[in-house]
């Protein structure tokens, strides 16, 4: 009767020996798990490498509605090196916000959470977004949260937040006097549950509280109040974390919620942000885009261009931004899905076209293959719009530098259709690729414990070891300055085949090992400096300069929602060797090498990188 248990038993003891052989570690690579301590365990909805070394692990509420409600918001500074945790005040809920590293070594995180969504069925006051008119040319408002909206029929609403409504703006003189009124909004919703402050019409709304002309001048406007699902609602907040003092700091808000943003530096190192859900859940519809300038620490406007959420948009070497048509979530089928270079000089969108299945990009993985001089963007696996079960083993490239760019087919992936793939761009110019699964959010058990590597050089992928801890939604994977991948986050809908148990967020962090740290003895960088001009060269310390093959920069990886538009690996030309270290030129264009702190690897001949040195890239 114990027969099968022992067998089990058996063949796990003898998969353990096999892929704890050298020679398996040699040939796929090796896997550990790492269970935090229970006072460090948050939820990794964002991961980035910090020029420390650290990993900044930010949860917010962590998806977690309890949390969100008690006000409990969480950050964790992990030292993979020392493998030491420490907890870092945050200062406002950043869960689903965006962030990238701007070129002095510092993280700005932008958006975050104001509300959490309501599902059908549980919304219980009728709800929807109120717009805010003022009349009067010659003062603004502030509304405090709670200010009342009467409607024509007497049914009460309030506001959930603060809200500031300009002065309306007069143009002419005289007879010729014309006044616009201004415009605001808010999320309001009824003072009574049910059905019977649904409105389904257009209305004006008086506010409670003002009289005489105040009265006459400032009114709400209302398309509808409804039951309908309430989706998340994002907040214009947003913070510095220094990586120096390892605490956040508070710079201007931005001009419009955001929830769901991507942020993406830019050659002159602004960062323009684009997309998101609004403070009233409304998806932004293009003309908000914005530009974060590190200098002055304030806002100004981008270009108008539209984009469903988390869009993967790269800075090419040309200054353009391409849109690969990967994205996480939010938006219309027919809207804003086409791939194409996006020129914020002129705002003028040249589509990219050739890419297979393009209705299932959602939760699709992309990456600047490596080198970044090639400037070809692959795009990996993605699943149908919102709660599809569809899914997709395409990978297509689309080449940057052709006269006419397209996507061409890739091979397909091995594990067949996935979703929330993670990709790596490795020091020996492959890229790691992991997790996902095959439906939305790991339903029916989904979850792909399977990894690749994809070769760019052969355009083949080659079978890694395979994790052990499944990863979907609300995972990231990032490479580390000694050459291993951290794997953090998992956010399952269930924990059954069935679909009937709620399920648990992935706290693990799991690390992969790849091959080339088996191979034995890896070259050294033993000094170097800690700064570069674009299009200057370095000398680096290195005790065997005969055996340097290649040397790059990489960038830290900066992911959510296996987005990561930052992470790219840029070849440097081997100029000279002298006894006892190598010259490196560095490209000039800040388009491609934008100004900031990056992973300095060498390699040997068969790929064997170096660990990192820590080097800042200014203009």
């Amino acid at each position: 009767m114990n027969a099968p248990a022992v067998l089990g038993f058996a063949n796990d003891q003898y998969h353990q020996y096999v892929i704890n052989r050298p020679d398996y570690k040699a040939e796929y690579g090796h896997w550990q798990t790492l269970v935090l301590p229970a006072e460090f365990r948050i939820n990794a909805i964002h991961s980035a490498l910090l020029r420390t070394g650290k990993v900044l692990i930010i949860a917010g509420s962590g998806n977690n509605q309890r949390n969100f409600d008690a006000g409990t918001f969480k950050s964790l500074l992990w030292d993979p090196a020392q493998n030491t945790y420490k907890l870092i005040p945050t200062p406002a809920d950043m869960f689903c916000g965006g962030h990238t590293a701007l070129p002095d070594g510092r993280m700005l995180v932008a958006g975050g959470t104001r509300r959490y969504e309501a599902l059908d069925g549980k919304v219980k006051k009728a709800a929807g977004t109120m717009r805010i008119r003022n009349e009067n040319p010659d003062a603004a408002r502030t509304l405090p949260k709670g200010t009342v909206f009467r409607a024509p029929n007497g049914r009460a609403y309030v506001s959930t937040g603060e809200v500031t409504v300009p002065a309306a703006v007069k143009t002419g003189s005289g007879a010729t006097t014309v006044v616009k009124a201004s415009e605001e909004h808010v999320f309001a919703e009824a003072v009574a549950e049910g059905k019977d402050s649904v409105l389904d019409s257009p209305a004006q709304y008086t506010i409670e509280g003002l009289t005489g002309a105040e009265a006459r001048n400032l009114y709400g406007m209302a398309d509808r109040m409804t039951l309908e699902k309430q989706d998340f609602q994002g907040i214009r907040a947003a913070f510095e974390f220094n990586p120096d003092t390892e605490m956040y700091e508070q710079v201007t808000d931005m001009a419009y919620a955001r929830w769901y943003p991507t942020l993406t530096g830019l050659g002159d190192g602004r960062v323009v942000t684009v997309s998101g859900l609004d403070d009233t859940g409304q998806i932004l519809s293009g003309n908000d885009n914005e530009i974060y300038d590190p200098k002055s620490k304030t806002w100004s406007k981008a270009p108008d261009r539209y984009f469903p959420t988390y869009p993967s948009i790269f800075l090419t070497s040309s200054g353009r931004l391409f849109y690969s048509g990967s994205n996480a979530g939010y938006g219309p089928a027919d809207k804003g899905r086409e791939p194409g270079l996006w020129d914020l000089t002129d705002n003028s969108f040249h589509p990219v076209p050739g890419l297979r299945d393009p209705q299932l990009t959602e939760t699709s993985s992309s990456v600047l293959l490596p080198p970044a001089q090639a400037q070809k963007v692959m795009v990996l696996g993605g699943g149908g719009v919102g709660e599809s079960p569809l899914s997709t083993a395409r990978t297509d490239i689309a080449d940057l530098t052709a006269a006419k760019p397209a996507f061409a087919p890739g091979p397909d992936l091995p594990a067949g259709g996935t979703r929330y793939l993670n990709s790596v761009i490795m020091p020996d110019d492959t890229v790691f690729t992991t997790g996902g699964s095959r439906d939305y959010r790991g339903k029916h058990r989904s979850d792909l414990l399977k990894a690749q590597t994809y070769h760019p050089d052969t355009n083949t992928f080659t079978t890694a070891a395979e994790p052990t801890v499944g990863r979907n939604y609300h995972s990231e994977a990032l490479l580390l300055p000694d050459g291993r991948v951290a794997v953090l986050g998992s956010d399952p809908l269930f924990d059954d085949k069935a679909n009937t148990v709620p399920g648990t967020f992935e706290q693990r962090i799991e690390i992969y090992s790849p091959p080339y740290l088996f191979h034995g003895d890896r070259p050294r960088v033993t000094g170097g400096p800690a700064a570069a001009k674009l299009g200057g060269t370095v000398r680096v310390g290195v005790p065997a300069p005969d055996g340097v093959a290649t040397a790059k920069l990489i960038r830290p990886s900066s992911v959510t929602h296996a987005t990561d538009v930052e992470q790219r690996s840029v070849a440097l030309d081997v100029t000279a060797r002298t006894a006892d270290g190598v010259s490196l030129t560095l490209p000039a264009n800040p388009n491609l090498l934008p100004p900031g702190w990056y992973m300095l690897f060498v390699t040997d001949a068969a790929g064997t990188p170096s660990a990192a040195h820590w080097i800042r890239v200014t203009p």
